[in-house]
C-alpha cells in the first residue's frame, strides 16, 4: 500500500484536520452481499437531513410492508428502487445518490455484492475518488471483499474506507475489529491505495456513521461522515498534460465547424496550440464555445466545443492533444482486463473495443497470466473465467490513440464487446504500447492478387465448410474440389485433420486451442485467395465467432460458408473414425456436440441436408452457387 498503514483510530486520531475541503467526492460502497450497503447510504441520508417528512413517512410505511428492520426504519429501501431488490433484499444495480453537508457535496454510488454483478461495481468505480468497502463484522474479509478491494485499486481510487459494519451484532467487541483489520492490512499490502481508515459502525444504528458512537469507547478515530469531509481528494490532474477526446464534429451552418468534447485532463485557452493524436496535424484554437457563451479558458471535466483555426481533419475517435506531450499511438498494447461475462476469455477470439469515443474491431493476442485476488500471484491460464483479472496483449485493426490508465483514467480505459450479441464483457485498463511491429510496414508489392488471379482466368474464393466431425464436410470438399478441377480451375483443400497434422499439430482441443485454430487456418485461407485461388476449407469450425472473423478477413462478397447439417444421431451412426463412441464412453474429451457445443451457422451462404441428397449432388449445388463467371 506504498507504505501507508491502516488508519484504525486505536492508537491515533484521524481527525483529518489538515485535509483540504473539496466542492465535490465521488464514492462508492461495495462489498460482499447483504453487507449494509444501501442501509448505509440511507443512513447518511437521513442524517444529514435529505430525507422530506413525506418520503419519511413513505419509508416508514415501506419498512413495516417488508419487515427488513423488525420494528425499526429500513434505511435501505431509499436506495434499493428496483422491486426485485427490494423483494430479495439485495442490490442488483448502481444507484446514485447525491447529498450535502456544509463542508462538500458527494456523489455516491450504491453497488451490487453478487458476483455476477461485478461489472456494475466496476462502473461504478470508474469515476469515484474514495471506496467504502463494507464487511459483516460477524464474517469478516470474503472473497468479494478482496474482489471489490482489488478492481478499486486497479481502476485508480485512491482511497479507501474498511467499513466494519454491523459491530452491534458483535457485542461492539473491539478484538473482532482488530481480527478483520489484521486480516485486511496483510492483503492489502499488494494495493495502491494512497490512505486506508478502518472504521467500526452500526449502518442500521447510526454508530461511527455521522458521529461518533459512545458504544466504541476504545475507537477514538473519526467517524464516516467526518472522514468523508476531510478526506484529501484534490484531483492531481494539473500537471497532467492536455486530453481532449472528440465526441462529435458540430457543423450547423457553412460558417463553423466546432469539436464537441469532455475535457479528459489539462486544460485549454484561446490561443493555445493543439495537435490531433492520430495525424500529427496541428493547429491554433481560436474559440471555446459553451451552451453558456464562450470561454477563455476550460479546464479538466468541462463539456466544450473547440474551434481551430485551420481547417484540419479531425473526426470523432480521434483526440486532440498537447503538441509537445502527446499519448501513444499503436495497434498492439498490453493491459489488464477484468472480465465480467459467463461465456470465457478466449486468446484469438474476436472483440469490439471501445474507448472513450473510438471503436475498433480487436484481438486478444496473448492471455500472459490470470491475477489470483488473494495473493496477487500470477497464474498461468489458458482463459479468464467470470470475474477473473488477467494480463493480455491486444491487437486492434487500426490504431488508437491513448494513454497508460496509471497515467490518465478516461484516455487509458476501454470496454470488450461480444460481436455477436452486444453484450459487454470486459473492461480493460491499458499499460503500455508494444512496439514489437513498429519497424514492420506492409510492403507494396507490383503483382496483386487480381493480377494472379487473371493468369488463372478465375476468380479467388474461399468456400468454407463447418459441420459437425461425420457431417460429410471432407467428402463434399472432395468432390467439389475435383469438379472445379476438371474445369480447370486452380483450388487447394485445407482439411481440419490434415492441417493438425502440421501447421496446428501444437493444438488441442480446449475452446482457445479451437479459437487458435481457426485463426491460423484463416490467415493461410487469406493468403491462398491472395495467391488467386479457390480454397476449400473444411473444418469442424463450432464458435460462429471465429467463423464470422473469418469471413471478415477476406475480399468482401469472396467468403462462401457451407452448412452441412447432418443430425448429431447420424454423425454417430456413422462414425467414420470411431470418435463418438470414444467420447461416449469418457475416453475423448472437448469433443464437438458430445462435451463441446456447436454454434451452427444463422445464415450461411448455402444450408445442405445430407440425409436429402448424396455427395455429388450436394457437390454440385456449391459449384453452381460459385458462378457463371468462373471459367
Amino acid at each position: 500500500m506504498a507504505n501507508r498503514d491502516i488508519e484504525t483510530g486505536l492508537s491515533h486520531s484521524a481527525d483529518g484536520s489538515g485535509a483540504q475541503p473539496r466542492t465535490l467526492l465521488r464514492f462508492l460502497t461495495c462489498g460482499s452481499v447483504d453487507d449494509g450497503k444501501s442501509t448505509l447510504i440511507g443512513r447518511l441520508l437521513h442524517d444529514t437531513g435529505q430525507i422530506p417528512d413525506d418520503q419519511m413517512e413513505t419509508l416508514a410505511r415501506d419498512s413495516a410492508r417488508h419487515g427488513t428492520a423488525g420494528d425499526a426504519v429500513d434505511f435501505a429501501l431509499l436506495v434499493d428502487g428496483l422491486q426485485a431488490e427490494r423483494e430479495q433484499g439485495i442490490t442488483i444495480d448502481v444507484a446514485y445518490r447525491y447529498f450535502s453537508t456544509e463542508r462538500r457535496k458527494f456523489i455516491v454510488a450504491d453497488t451490487p455484492g453478487h458476483e455476477e454483478y461485478t461489472r456494475n461495481m466496476a462502473t461504478g468505480a470508474s469515476t469515484a475518488d474514495l471506496a467504502i468497502v463494507l464487511v459483516d463484522a460477524r464474517c469478516g474479509i470474503l472473497a468479494q471483499t478482496r474482489r471489490h478491494s482489488t478492481i478499486a485499486s486497479l481502476l485508480g481510487i485512491r482511497h479507501m474506507v474498511l467499513a466494519v459494519n454491523k459491530i452491534d451484532l458483535v457485542g461492539y467487541d473491539d478484538q473482532a475489529f482488530c481480527r478483520i483489520i489484521e486480516d485486511f492490512r496483510e492483503f492489502a499490502e499488494g494495493l495502491s491505495f494512497e490512505s486506508l481508515c478502518a472504521i467500526p459502525m452500526s449502518a442500521r444504528h447510526g454508530d461511527n456513521v455521522s458521529g461518533r458512537s459512545p458504544k466504541t469507547p476504545w475507537y477514538d478515530g473519526p467517524s464516516l461522515l467526518e472522514h468523508l469531509e476531510t478526506v484529501d481528494v484534490e484531483p492531481r490532474s494539473c500537471e497532467k498534460p492536455f486530453r481532449f477526446p472528440v465526441q462529435y464534429v458540430s457543423r450547423p451552418n457553412a460558417d463553423f465547424r466546432g469539436f464537441a468534447g469532455q475535457i479528459a485532463s489539462g486544460s485549454i485557452a484561446v490561443g493555445d496550440a493543439v495537435a490531433v493524436a492520430k495525424s500529427g496535424q496541428t493547429s491554433v484554437v481560436r474559440d471555446i464555445v459553451t451552451f453558456d457563451g464562450a470561454l477563455a479558458r476550460a479546464i479538466e471535466g468541462q463539456a466544450v466545443t473547440l474551434v481551430l483555426q485551420d481547417e484540419i481533419d479531425v473526426s470523432r475517435g480521434n483526440m486532440l492533444v498537447a503538441p509537445d506531450n502527446r499519448p501513444h499511438i499503436a495497434d498492439q498494447f498490453q493491459a489488464r482486463i477484468i472480465w465480467f461475462d459467463a461465456d470465457p476469455l478466449i486468446p484469438g477470439r474476436s472483440y469490439v473495443l471501445r474507448t472513450e469515443t473510438d471503436s475498433v474491431t480487436a484481438t486478444v493476442t496473448t492471455l500472459k497470466h490470470r491475477v489470483d485476488i488473494n495473493s496477487f500471484a500470477h497464474i498461468a491460464a489458458k482463459s479468464l473465467q467470470m470475474n477473473d483479472i488477467g494480463v493480455c496483449n491486444l491487437s486492434t485493426q487500426a490504431p488508437l490513440a491513448f494513454d497508460a490508465y496509471d497515467d490518465n483514467r478516461v484516455t487509458g480505459h476501454f470496454i470488450l464487446i461480444d460481436r455477436l450479441t452486444d453484450r459487454t464483457v470486459g473492461a480493460g485498463l491499458i499499460d503500455y504500447p508494444l512496439r514489437r511491429a513498429a519497424n514492420v510496414h506492409w510492403q507494396a508489392l507490383e503483382v496483386n492478387r487480381d493480377a494472379r488471379a487473371a493468369l488463372k482466368h478465375q476468380k479467388p474464393a474461399v468456400i468454407w465448410f463447418t459441420g459437425l466431425s461425420g457431417s460429410g464436410k471432407s467428402t463434399i470438399a472432395n468432390r467439389l474440389e475435383k469438379l472445379l478441377h476438371a474445369r480447370g480451375h486452380h483450388t487447394y483443400m485445407l482439411d481440419g485433420d490434415n492441417v493438425r497434422h502440421g501447421l496446428n499439430r501444437d493444438l488441442g482441443f480446449t475452446d482457445a486451442d479451437r479459437v487458435e485454430n481457426i485463426r491460423r487456418v484463416a490467415e493461410v485461407a487469406k493468403l491462398m485467395a491472395d495467391a488467386g485461388l479457390i480454397v476449400i476449407v473444411s473444418f469442424i469450425s463450432p464458435f460462429r465467432s471465429e467463423r464470422r472473423l473469418a469471413r471478415e478477413m477476406m475480399v468482401p462478397g469472396e467468403f462462401m460458408e457451407v452448412f452441412i447439417d447432418t443430425p448429431l444421431e447420424e454423425c454417430a451412426r456413422r462414425d467414420p473414425k470411431g470418435l463418438y463412441k470414444k467420447a461416449m464412453n469418457g475416453e475423448i474429451q472437448n469433443f464437438t456436440g458430445i462435451t463441446s457445443p456447436y454454434e451452427p451457422p444463422l445464415a450461411p451462404e448455402l444450408h445442405l441436408k445430407t440425409l436429402d441428397a448424396g455427395p455429388e449432388e450436394l457437390a454440385m449445388q456449391i459449384e453452381l452457387l460459385l458462378g457463371a463467371d468462373r471459367p
